[in-house]
């Protein structure tokens, strides 16, 4: 009998990347050549071919084909799948979720049938797709919103050396829609990774009729100058953008994307002020030093060396920040000593990074924030409740808070700091809606709006779109913080002993009248563990914390079982009452969900030195018998607190594989010679320590 010849289409971002062609246990392959706008002759699926678009589409065509017969025989009706070490779950008997993977690829069943794979890859989504099925997949809603699109050829007009200011040359490639015979609007891609890595992810615009410029900041890959991140991104951005804008190609009117290191220098063009930036599109993006990273609350972040150590040569190496001897590498003393000892050389930026000093000219510069000239730049934001950059969304939250609604479109979902990629994180799962395929074409309605003109209702649609954990849901909202919620204080109260201690610390709703205070030994040799794998480069994830908070040197305060649910939405607001035996110590506050079993899952976190308790330019060390009162902001959340459930809040002064232990002295997280501190914490009376949430009001 003659086997079935089948035909797959690979889209991205709703446009066609070429075919397969399923011949038995034959695939052949015709791809787009997007220099010629053109799909070749069919061929053999190639190993080349096949991992070049595992890499851009996180599908691996010969595994999908290769297991597509098995698919079809074993996932049909609903409920958990598990075939060949992959494991699925389906709540309709059509779409098949893959758990407990990055970038899953979902199965789309139809009648027995494989139609289609679909794959979040962050900032853009995969869908290959049976051929006469797109109208099934996420495709209906690109043709809907391209109708009679044309597509342009990707013309590489070159690579430029864009002059800065101060005489230094930045290396920038630049590609054109082919043919399109008028200036256009430009897309700038500034990064620190090598502008040749992943470019074909930016072909998309420039087929959509954009040009697209991708440029290597200062000191990187192919750019003159030295590499100090987040130093000289004001200026250079403003700079390029300027080189942008003289060129005849453009119309002057420019967009900048990209996520992480490539959101924060959006901000720090934007805060130039430069008048041919038009929009953004910025994802995860980083924020100022003291309120993220790397000094987040005054500490420093020992979590971002892993970054670090990827960009301290002069080619990104994301595999230095993979190791086994993190444990190690995290005890090097003095701190300047590490570069050399765990990477064999000097690097600078580090030794800058871990000079001691409070806030400064040097820090200043990095913080796009302060730095702003208040230019209302449209900005489409987006971020997760895990990622750990989260605190520099949030200064992007405060600075376009009072845009007008089509001015600023806002995304928070259940995600880690590589975004829109898991059911799955450590401690918690998340519901069937908790990943978006949408995302991209959201991005191409923001520039097509912003830089073209084009009316297709996107300064319309719900400035605020975010998920709640618990309820496993997308909400809108007309704002962030959320209107819709009621500023609430929680109070300290009864003795906040370690869990399953002899301690009955609580959380209550109502001010207690009596003053106690809790106290605990910190020890910067034996820490509380902040639990992440370093080499994950991820450090806000949720985790299990029931073990970590049985320990002596935590303070625990948890509420009553909760008589309803209660959503939780917003960032919260720890005010401590504090003192300590030391001149300087840190203080970490995390906020957990407490199930009836116990299991208590990190939900957001924050921390602050107590010398910077009135602020980072100067240190104000504690005196003995001091009560202080720190104000210490977490990250953000929504989550619903179920009925049964409890809300926790813990407090101790050390975070190993996130901060670097402080010394409690005045050397701070620098001391070779550390000393036990005597941490008290106050409540009740006129020393009320509490922890403000914001309530969704129903």
């Amino acid at each position: 009998m003659k086997q079935e010849t089948r035909i797959f289409h690979m889209y991205v971002s709703g446009i066609l990347y070429g075919k397969l062609k399923a011949e038995g246990t034959q695939v052949l392959l015709c791809k787009l050549d997007v220099f010629s706008g053109k799909l070749g002759e069919w061929e053999v699926l190639s190993k080349e071919d096949n991992d070049f678009f595992l890499s851009f589409l996180k599908i691996d065509l010969m595994e999908t084909m290769r297991k597509a017969a098995l698919y079809e025989r074993h996932l049909s009706g609903t409920g958990e799948f598990a075939l060949e070490k992959e494991r699925y779950t389906s709540e309709d008997g059509i779409h098949y979720l893959q758990r407990d993977v990055k970038f899953p690829n979902n199965k789309q069943m139809e009648e027995g049938r494989l139609i289609a794979v679909n794959c979040p890859v962050r900032e853009l989504a995969a869908v290959l797709v049976e051929e006469g099925f797109e109208e099934r997949t996420v495709i209906r809603l690109w043709r809907e919103a391209w109708r009679d699109e044309k597509l342009y050829p990707v013309e590489y007009l070159g690579k430029f050396e864009v002059p800065m200011r101060d005489g230094v040359k930045l290396s920038a490639d630049v590609y054109l829609p082919k043919g399109i015979g008028e200036a256009v609007p430009a897309v700038l891609v500034r990064t620190p990774y090598g502008k040749e890595e992943g470019c074909e992810a930016y072909y998309r615009y420039v087929q959509r009729g954009y040009a697209v410029v991708i440029q290597d900041v200062r000191g990187r890959n192919e750019s003159e100058g030295e590499w100090m991140p987040n130093c000289h991104e004001v200026e250079d951005g403003d700079d390029t953008l300027n080189w942008i804008a003289s060129r005849s190609w453009c119309t002057r009117r420019i967009g900048m994307v990209g996520g992480s290191y490539l959101g924060f220098v959006q901000w720090a063009a934007a805060a130039s002020g430069n008048p041919y930036l038009k929009a953004l599109i910025s994802v995860v993006c980083a924020g100022s030093a003291f309120v993220d990273l790397p000094r987040r609350g005054g500490c420093f972040t020992s979590g971002s060396l892993a970054w670090a150590f990827s960009v301290s040569g002069k080619k990104f190496r994301p595999e230095l920040m993979e190791r086994d001897d993190w444990e190690e590498v995290l005890k090097i003393r003095p701190l300047t000593d590490i570069p050399k000892k765990a990477l064999g050389y000097e690097v600078p930026f580090l030794t800058k990074w871990l000079e001691k000093s409070d806030y400064n000219e040097f820090w200043r510069c990095t913080n796009w924030r302060e730095r702003s000239k208040g230019a209302k730049i449209p900005a489409l934001i987006q971020s997760g409740w895990f990622d750990d950059n989260g605190m520099g969304t949030t200064e992007a939250l405060e600075i376009v808070h009072d845009f007008p609604a089509g001015m600023r479109k806002v995304i928070l979902g259940p995600w880690q700091h590589s975004g829109n990629s898991r059911y799955d994180m450590h401690g918690v799962s998340f519901g069937s809606s908790a990943l978006r395929f949408d995302l991209d074409l959201l991005y191409f309605k923001w520039f097509e709006y912003h830089l073209k003109g084009v009316e297709n209702g996107i300064e319309k649609s719900a400035p605020v779109e975010y998920y709640t954990v618990g309820e496993e849901r997308w909400k809108t909202a007309e704002n962030w913080p959320v209107p819709q919620t009621k500023l609430t204080a929680l109070y300290l109260d009864g003795e906040g002993g370690a869990n399953g201690s002899e301690g009955d610390g609580r959380l209550v709703f109502e001010k207690p009248g009596r003053e106690l205070s809790d106290g605990y030994l910190y020890d910067p040799k034996n820490p509380v563990v902040h639990i992440v794998d370093m080499s994950e480069n991820e450090l806000e994830v949720p985790e299990d914390y029931t073990q970590e908070e049985k320990r002596q040197d935590m303070l625990c305060y948890t509420s009553a079982p909760l008589s309803q649910d209660m959503v939780v939405t917003g960032d919260m607001m720890a005010e401590l009452y504090i003192s300590s035996d030391a001149p300087d110590t840190d203080f970490i506050v995390r906020v957990t969900d407490v199930d009836e079993s116990g299991r208590s899952i990190k939900l957001v976190d924050g921390m602050l030195s107590a010398r910077y308790r009135n602020g980072f330019g100067k240190s104000e060390f504690l005196r003995e018998g001091e009560i202080a009162c720190l104000k210490i902001r977490t990250t953000k959340i929504s989550n619903c607190f179920k009925k049964g459930h409890r809300i926790r809040m813990t407090v101790t002064s050390g975070a190993e594989n996130f901060i670097f232990p402080n010394s409690n002295t005045v050397d701070g997280y620098h001391g070779t010679t550390v000393v036990t501190a005597h941490n008290r914490v106050y409540h009740g009376g006129v020393h009320a320590s509490r922890l403000v949430v914001r309530i969704e009001e129903k």
